[in-house]
């Protein structure tokens, strides 16, 4: 039995489609990806399968109830981090996560061994007296999250979950929500950093102006769109504009990115060309080149690609 199944989900706002059949499922125990840009429509999608909104048109099943008559066994299963900042400004952290596990109904005993652990897992152990809405964004986010892992739960929706999280604490967090996936636990996350989705997810779904336009694994993706290819250059001293505008104007390229003063990077399908082009130009403007190699394409690269050329 799947997670989560989605049919031809539509939401419409005022006519404007939000989603526009949207359909796919998630296995039981996935860490499944939801990726797209701003207004694609992940949001919405989340609020339906949390029944928070009801769809347009279309159908979805979560954990097997349906979303129309099943709403509230739903909620009692999942677990959710939206996007938006919810907390207590005048607990502290303490007593944020002690309330939120009093709410899900967990025994005093075992509520304070989960204060402690996850105090402990996201670091808030020396701000655990401080107020919520004295804390830095950063650490209010780590609040948000951690307090969902006050309660059991068989799925769990995460809504760009480390926005605001230093690199540090962002890794952290990843690592504690892989761990809790290997204990069996499926989850729906959505996220802007591509590393994020690569390094956590099982499969991913990207979807563009509210339509899934491709649903597989991180490698079969890249392997999928391996045709794209990064070639990045490195000279000596700055690289001129005009340099870059040249490169701009070749047509055969599918995007030109200036990494650094000193680097540039090229995507395209003809890695060899590309190269000998960056070559010819180097000698023109007499640049001396420190190195030039071309590279596997990452999830951020094919996702770029992919969302571009469904424009």
């Amino acid at each position: 039995m799947y997670a989560i199944v989605a049919e031809s989900l539509v939401k419409t706002y005022g006519g404007v489609p939000a989603l526009d059949g949207v359909s796919f499922e998630v296995d039981r125990g996935e860490v499944f990806g939801f990726l797209g840009p701003n207004g694609a429509g992940k949001t919405t999608t989340i609020k339906i399968l949390t029944t928070l909104i009801k769809p347009t048109a279309g159908r979805a099943e979560v954990l097997g109830c349906d979303i129309y008559r099943m709403g509230h066994e739903i909620r009692r299963r999942i677990g959710v981090v939206q996007q938006q900042e919810s907390y207590e400004l005048n607990l502290s952290v303490e007593k944020a996560l002690d309330l939120y596990g009093f709410i899900w109904g967990v025994p005093r005993s075992r509520r304070r061994e989960l204060v402690d652990e996850l105090l402990i897992r996201f670091g808030l152990s020396e701000v655990r007296k401080v107020k919520a809405g004295d804390l830095s964004i950063g650490m209010r986010r780590r609040l948000q999250v951690a307090r969902e892992f006050m309660h059991d739960m068989e799925l769990l929706f995460l809504d760009e979950p480390t926005i605001g999280l230093d690199p540090i604490v962002r890794r952290q967090t990843l690592d504690f929500i892989k761990s809790k996936a290997r204990e069996g636990l499926t989850i729906f996350f959505t996220t802007h950093i591509l590393e994020e989705a690569e390094y956590l997810c099982d499969r991913i779904a990207m979807i563009n102006r509210g339509r899934i336009v491709v649903v597989d694994t991180p490698d079969n993706l890249k392997r999928e769109f391996g045709k794209i290819r990064k070639v990045e250059m490195r000279a000596k001293h700055s690289i001129p504009d005009d340099f870059i505008m040249r490169l701009m104007a070749d047509s055969s390229f599918d995007r030109v990115s200036r990494i650094d003063p000193q680097t540039v990077s090229v995507i395209c399908s003809t890695p060899g060309e590309a190269i000998a082009q960056m070559l010819r130009l180097a000698d023109k403007f007499r640049l001396e080149i420190v190195s030039i190699y071309a590279a596997e394409p990452t999830l951020e690269d094919v996702f770029i690609g992919i969302i571009t050329s469904d424009a």
